[in-house]
């Protein structure tokens, strides 16, 4: 039996991927993913995803349903669906937010200070991130653009990803591919597989 290929690609304008401009709503980013893949020759896999992670996919899950065998998905609702709005109520996302030329004059030169309030104050162990792992995101956050495309990019296409995720979801349905909904037990928990039950049919939890 050959060994699973893994395919891991940072995002658009993440870790070390380019960093255009534009093209930061998810649905844009699923194509840039199935490009990729394109490329590889790869026609249908299993999708894992975490975080903004999620939201990428299910818009490749829903854009090409086809190509997805199945699908673990962790950690982040969807912009525009489930419980979206009431999670926009929550201190803790803040940062959605939290951009422009004034907040990337603030952050430059600092990033490793705003990684470490995440860190500190929103995981369930600042111990278990390591030194090592801090100094990484770091230095990968400092390099040119990559708050800008964080802030500026990610976070603000937000608004635009839940506007094309209804008429998307109103045209093709609930998603059919086996999928694994996971929460940390300090974040969202069981919760996850009852968000994504809202869109897809064959949902397991664990």
């Amino acid at each position: 039996m050959s060994r699973p290929r893994a395919v891991v690609p940072d995002l658009r304008g993440m870790g070390l991927s380019s960093h255009p401009e534009s093209g930061y709503e998810k649905t844009a980013q699923a194509r840039d993913l199935i490009a990729i893949l394109d490329v590889l020759g790869v026609s249908d896999f299993a999708l894992v995803t975490h975080d903004i992670g999620n939201m990428v996919g299910y818009a490749l899950a829903a854009q090409f349903p086809a190509r997805v065998n199945k699908w673990v998905v962790m950690d982040a609702p969807l912009p525009g669906l489930g419980t979206w709005e009431q999670q926009l109520t929550n201190p803790k996302v803040w940062h959605f937010n939290f951009r422009g030329p004034d907040v990337e004059r603030l952050i430059a030169g600092r990033e490793r200070i705003l990684l470490d309030r995440f860190y500190n104050e929103l995981s369930a162990n600042p111990a278990g991130i390591d030194e090592q792992t801090r100094q990484h995101y770091a230095r990968l956050y400092a390099r040119p653009h990559a708050i800008h495309d964080a802030f500026s990019g990610q976070f603000a296409a937000f608004a635009t990803d839940a506007t094309d995720n209804q008429p998307l979801f109103a045209k093709v349905g609930r998603l059919k591919m086996p999928i694994l909904a996971i929460g940390g037990d300090h974040s969202y928990g069981a919760a996850m597989a009852t968000e994504i039950a809202s869109v897809a049919v064959d949902v397991r939890g664990g």
